[in-house]
């Protein structure tokens, strides 16, 4: 199987598995005794870790149970803690090509009428424009959510700017980086955002954990409440394995990933360029490489039927997506091709830290076989 869908999930790296093994049967890390304090240890190590690869304080770093919880601590958290200061009705702004973890809970508060909400359209290449967001920011505007890079046409947006344009009105911001950790420099001190998610299966870490980033002094409401282990932010026994396999995948992915850029980034060009030669394909997302992922290709087909063409790569051997994964079974276009009018059949090509450029190759020679295969029989059903 030819694996082009690493947007989705990448292969867990060595040092991840090797963490996870490791410590896979921790004792609970909040018991007294020994064995307790020694998963404990290691979860500490892990925060450690993720702190300083993200360049933040240990003290800001709340493992969860993946991106979407990280996402829905942020948004919900943010804005519930925001409502008990005010008494009144926080206004809460998105863009319109967040993640589903972002946009529903925003939704669900404002459906609530916990919130009020603004959301904002994206360019016609996926990327949010800061003096866009910053028209929609009011005076009881109460967090700023912007995606730092968008998980389906790969566009990176400018959560640093926009970071500083709101700290001077007293906005906090958070921002989804989870397609982002792998190839892009991420610096929560130096951007100035208040909070930031990440999940550990888009960089070479486990299915089942992420991270929370939170800037002390944000005030946050919990989600769950229960023994409140983990700073009292968020309750439930530490996953001590899982939380050090994070931490060594972020860890590795960090020291690999300037290395890294430069291969994905000569990789997806190789397979944008050899698929565009085929008749009636474009490439989707922002036309400068420096305001795109590395690792994304994102492609428009005319003529292609999509349930046709995942057939066809499906038995070609090719994972690849039409879209998001936590999208998959949808027969219409993904909110976010939406916003940003993408036309055509989509196909989401996604490489990660295996990825070779006999992968790309191949899925060059596929595709310009398949592709013209699949309109010819479209043809012949129609005529």
């Amino acid at each position: 199987m030819l694996y082009l869908d690493h947007a989705a999930t990448t292969p867990p790296r060595p040092e991840a598995r090797a963490a996870l093994s490791r410590w896979l049967d921790a004792a609970n890390a909040s018991s007294t005794h020994a064995a307790g304090q020694e998963a404990r240890a290691v979860v500490e190590e892990a925060r450690e870790q993720v702190a300083t690869a993200l360049r933040c304080s240990p003290h800001e770093v709340v493992f969860t149970a993946g991106g979407t919880e990280a996402d829905n601590l942020a948004v919900k958290g943010i804005v519930w803690g925001a409502r008990e200061r005010s008494r009144g009705v926080p206004h809460l702004v998105v863009s319109a090509v967040e993640h589903a973890a972002v946009l529903d809970p925003a939704r669900w508060l404002a459906g609530r009428g916990e919130a009020t909400l603004t959301v904002v359209p994206p360019r016609g290449d996926g990327r949010v424009e800061v003096a866009a967001v910053l028209d929609a920011v009011r005076p009881d505007t109460a967090l700023v959510s912007v995606m730092t890079a968008n998980n389906e046409l790969g566009a990176v947006n400018d959560v640093a700017g926009l970071a500083a344009a709101l700290a001077e009105r007293d906005v906090p911001v958070h921002t989804d980086a989870v397609q982002a950790v792998a190839t892009l420099d991420v610096d929560v001190a130096a951007w100035g955002v208040a909070a930031l998610a990440l999940s550990a299966h888009k960089l070479g870490g486990p299915q089942g954990v992420g991270v929370a980033v939170l800037r002390r002094g944000v005030p946050v409401v919990p989600l769950l409440h229960g023994g409140g282990q983990d700073r009292g932010v968020r309750s439930g026994t530490f996953a001590a394995g899982l939380d050090a396999a994070c931490g060594a995948a972020l860890a590795a992915a960090v020291a690999d990933r300037s290395a890294l850029r430069s291969r994905l980034r000569m990789l997806s060009e190789r397979l944008g360029v050899g698929l565009l030669a085929v008749d009636g394909v474009r490439r989707n997302g922002p036309a400068d490489p420096a305001q795109r992922l590395a690792s994304h290709v994102h492609l428009s087909l005319d003529g292609v039927a999509s349930d046709a063409l995942a057939l066809a790569l499906d038995r070609a051997g090719i994972a690849a997506s039409s879209g998001a994964a936590c999208g998959a079974g949808a027969t219409k276009a993904s909110h976010v091709l939406e916003a940003a009018g993408v036309m055509g059949t989509p196909l989401r090509l996604s490489l990660g830290w295996p990825s070779t450029e006999a992968d790309v190759d191949r899925a060059i020679d596929v595709l310009t076989d398949v592709v013209p295969r699949l309109r010819r029989r479209a043809a012949a059903v129609t005529g």
